[in-house]
């Protein structure tokens, strides 16, 4: 092999059950979202206030996933197969512990947290109910990112699609009979969909189980051992995790900030703002997969010799990426009333709900360039620069977002331009920062 440059067939090959997975994740947050949106508008908002606080807490262990996947994917490029198994099973005792303690954490001081933040008494119950259920569901979350961080770093990953799918089904069926109470089961509301989404993630979890004991080799890569906890490992991953743990949990939590400031606006802006969110996250899903193929695939041709071929390896998933999204703009343009009409039936926010539509249509765009870009520069292992270059697009954002919501005063649909300011700035600093070179002298 003289280039560590993947064809596109290969970055379609580590993309695509990537994409599948995120793809299940997000139809389970389209489900809640669409179901909610039928139950009411508190419910609506209070989804997306509660559901992004337990996403804020739950991007700590993302974050430690991303470096467990970027170390394997290293030492996989290394055929150093025996330290996959360690990384992976020393990992999983960090996700254990760190599960338990954001469980107590979420459990305990959410809603006093929440208390502070959240204006309308409404949404602050519906968020509490919401909250004591579905924290219940972290452990078997974080157990369903230890197997994604090994399938994605050793570039096998169709098992990811196998797991999205059943997630997905498992949680619509749920879905329907929690929330509005069929087959002999009372209406739970807001309680139901969190349920629903504990019960798909702990189903999950099984299916990786499962899956791991018949199609990984787990000789070749030692997962037959249950060692003794070794911190020099679990130290050496979070050394390149812990930064893209506090990246992950400033990124969401400053978009929790976003919506609690729309929150101030009212319940209708909220209730806008959580369809335009669900709706953006299902149509970027392409791009997360190829963004999160770039960092396994940077990192392996990296840990094989190929630090010359990274920008290379970047500017062909970003083609991919951009023509990805070309069709999705489209679609939102052509059919915003169609795409809002998933998540209500009430003509009024229909109607309202739909600038915003068209605002970030055109912001997917540069949500194709920056986020490949970006998970490159982390692909590199130089997380503490992703962190840096991340810290200083959200002061950027930050500001923004807060002349024109608290001192203008304007509507949600200027509001959500803010992601145009973001993208940009998040592009400009990665690209800066691959061109210089300077990632190539680190060694992990």
């Amino acid at each position: 092999m003289t280039t560590g440059v993947p064809s596109y067939r290969k970055i379609w090959d580590v993309s695509y059950p990537i994409i599948l997975t995120m793809l299940a994740q997000n139809i389970i947050n389209v489900t809640d979202t669409a179901f909610l949106g039928r139950v009411g508008e508190v419910e609506l908002g209070a989804s997306a206030i509660a559901g992004l606080f337990y996403i804020s807490v739950f991007m700590l262990g993302f974050g430690f996933s991303t470096g467990t996947q970027i170390m394997i994917g290293r030492r996989n490029g290394e055929q150093a197969y025996d330290k996959v198994g360690q990384i992976f099973l020393q990992s999983s005792y960090f996700f254990l512990v760190l599960g338990l303690l954001l469980f107590l954490l979420i459990y305990f001081f959410g809603y006093p947290l929440l208390r502070v933040i959240v204006s309308s008494e409404n949404i602050l119950d519906a968020s509490e109910v919401y909250l004591k259920t579905r924290v219940f569901g972290i452990l078997f979350a974080f157990g369903n990112l230890a197997f994604r961080s090994l399938l994605v770093g050793i570039t096998q990953t169709k098992a990811l699609g196998y797991s999205a799918f059943l997630m997905a089904i498992t949680n619509v069926i749920l879905d329907y009979i929690f929330i509005f109470g069929h087959l002999g089961f009372q209406p739970m509301g807001i309680q139901g969909a969190a349920l629903a989404s504990v019960i798909s993630e702990a189903v999950a979890l099984v299916f990786f189980i499962v899956y791991a004991f018949i199609h990984i080799d787990r000789k070749k890569y030692h997962l037959l051992q249950f060692p003794k906890i070794d911190f020099s490992v679990i130290g050496k991953t979070l050394s390149i995790s812990v930064y893209v743990m506090a990246q992950y949990f400033i990124s969401v939590g400053i978009w929790f900030s976003f919506f609690a400031i729309i929150e101030q606006m009212g319940e209708r802006p909220l209730a806008i703002s959580n369809i335009v969110r669900s709706m953006y996250m299902v149509l970027v899903i392409p791009i997360m997969g190829l963004s999160t193929a770039t960092s396994t695939l940077v990192s392996n041709a990296i840990g094989a010799g190929f630090k010359d071929d990274v920008l290379k390896i970047i500017n062909r998933i970003v083609k991919i990426s951009v023509v990805s999204v070309v069709p999705i703009i489209a679609l939102m343009l052509i059919f915003p009333r169609t795409l809002v009409s998933i998540y209500t039936n009430s003509p009024e926010l229909i109607d309202q709900t739909i600038p915003s539509v068209y605002t970030i249509s055109f912001a997917i765009l540069l949500f194709a360039v920056a986020f490949v870009v970006f998970s490159g520069v982390s692909g590199t292992a130089n997380t503490k620069t992703a962190l840096a270059i991340e810290i200083l697009t959200l002061i950027i954002y930050t500001a923004y977002v807060y002349w024109v919501v608290i001192i203008q005063q304007w509507p949600v649909e200027i509001a959500w331009t803010s992601e145009y300011v973001y993208m940009l700035f998040l592009s400009m600093f990665s690209y800066w920062y691959i061109k210089t070179g300077r990632w190539k002298a680190k060694i992990i």
